[in-house]
């Protein structure tokens, strides 16, 4: 095997707590896929969980990154003890060198030692995994005729933002229902609070009746789409709507609604990002199904 050509740079693991290794992180990012995570931040950290290895020159600049961290979800109703691969990147004066080949292969073997017995990430190359033994899940969103909103207690607006709402979504992520059982994350609260940020059509609005947040977008003036729900006990979609106070013709949600009392047709994600799943060989969906997008990593 071709060895790895780190000329000039030095290897680092566990960084997080370095704010200049951690500005070098956002700053990869950004100029990588035009993404900011620096308002993690200000919204509770990054993962606690978080296992960042990463090639750094003698000035600080982050030239290659790969991290893993904890992610259990559900598959077919089990709890799998899982770890997520986020934040792969490699700056271009230092691609083609293996730097990118070498931060997988330390990530994969620390998920091994961590006793991890899956992982997940999303891609849009995934060539580059299959190598390593990833393969894609195929996903699907459901969509179909909105039912009759239930009339319930009025739904008020989160902002992730202000301290008392951010305690809340922070409860309520520690403790959550996974959102189906059929795939679903059981926590990830990281993600769920920075992809507020980066997705701004991405409303969040907390129905006091049922302790439950809600992550939806309105693409069209009749048309209602369900991104995530964070509670203990998941309300129905009716009351969903009744608590927003709207009343669309068409639904859709992005993951399975077996938990919703509605149901609809599953449609194939096509293009975009894939997702891809290390472990549990042999293992597919049940149903169609797909993760929420304010899981994306």
């Amino acid at each position: 095997m071709k060895a790895i050509d780190a000329t000039g740079l030095t290897f680092r693991q566990d960084y997080f707590d370095d704010p200049g290794a951690w500005a070098a992180l956002v700053s990869l990012l950004d100029d990588t896929f035009g993404i900011d995570i620096d308002p993690l931040q200000q919204l509770g950290g990054p993962d606690p969980t978080s296992m960042p290895f990463g090639w750094f020159t003698d000035d600080g600049v982050l030239a290659a990154n790969l991290s893993a961290f904890a992610l259990p979800f559900v598959i077919n109703g089990r709890t799998v003890n899982a770890a997520g691969l986020q934040s792969g990147a490699v700056r271009p004066p230092w691609r083609g060198r293996g730097l990118y080949r070498d931060v997988t292969r330390r990530a994969l073997a620390w998920c091994e030692s961590e006793g991890f017995e899956a992982i997940i990430l999303y891609t849009d190359k995934p060539a580059l995994y299959e190598p390593y033994g990833f393969r894609v899940l195929p996903l699907h969103r459901y969509q179909g005729k909105a039912p009759e909103p239930v009339e319930t207690v009025a739904a008020r607006s989160l902002s992730p933002r202000d301290a008392a709402d951010l305690a809340l979504l922070q409860d309520l992520l520690r403790s959550r229902m996974p959102v189906s059982e059929t795939l679903a994350v059981t926590g990830n609260a990281a993600m769920f609070l920075i992809n507020t940020e980066l997705d701004r059509e991405v409303r969040v609005s907390y129905l006091p009746a049922h302790r439950a947040v809600v992550a939806w977008k309105m693409p069209a003036p009749d048309h209602f789409c369900l991104v995530d729900i964070v509670a203990k006990e998941i309300p129905s979609l009716a009351v969903i709507l009744g608590g927003l106070g709207i009343r669309p013709a068409t639904v859709e949600t992005l993951f399975r609604p077996d938990r919703l009392a509605w149901s609809g047709e599953a449609v194939p994600l096509e293009g975009g990002t894939r997702l891809m799943l290390r472990g549990l060989e042999g293992t597919s969906l049940d149903e169609p199904a797909m993760l929420s997008p304010m899981a994306d990593f």
